[in-house]
């Protein structure tokens, strides 16, 4: 089972991501973590640090993310948890990545080697917000589709997602279906 229309409604779209993390579960796709970065507190207000704190699992499915529950979140940023590389000052944004796969190498929360995903943004996808756009997501002409990127040409959400669960299959590139 799985999405396989050529487009559904805005009132169809909680179900499809429902459907397909029914799909990617019972295929034993593998998932990855998803996370929050904040800030843990320090004694007396001093000694404030971020951190970085799993809320629950998802596959990754380009710029959307979808939760064992069906639940549907544009991506953020990605990291891994590996030891960072030396710092090299180049820019201040490397530094700052580096300094948050860090952070994901040293918790106990996190496998080495682990994917995690933080500062992803929850969907609503109630019909009338896939309506007026959620994210990545907005209804053309009754059809739900998904923006790969600001100004990209939009595709419908279930042959989007149908394709994208594909890839994450092992297959041998011979014998797909």
């Amino acid at each position: 089972m799985g999405p396989t229309l050529a487009g559904v409604s805005g009132s169809d779209a909680a179900r499809l991501f429902a459907e397909t993390a029914s799909w990617l579960s019972g295929h034993g796709v593998q998932d990855e973590v998803l996370a929050e970065l904040g800030q843990r507190r320090g004694v007396l207000g001093i000694g404030r640090r971020p951190s970085l704190e799993p809320i629950g699992r998802v596959w990754r499915l380009g710029v959307l993310l979808v939760g064992s529950g069906g639940e549907a979140f544009a991506t953020g940023a990605l990291t891994r948890a590996s030891p960072p590389k030396h710092s090299n000052y180049q820019s201040v944004s490397q530094e700052e990545r580096r300094d948050i796969r860090r952070l994901a190498y040293e918790s106990p929360k996190f496998a080495e080697g682990e994917s995690v995903n933080y500062g992803a943004s929850a969907l609503d996808l109630s019909v009338e917000a896939v309506r007026r756009g959620s994210g990545p997501l907005l209804e053309v002409d009754g059809v739900v589709t998904v923006e790969w990127a600001p100004g990209q040409h939009r595709v419908p959400l279930a042959s989007y997602l149908d394709e994208r669960r594909r890839l994450l299959l092992p297959h041998d590139g011979w014998s797909d279906v």
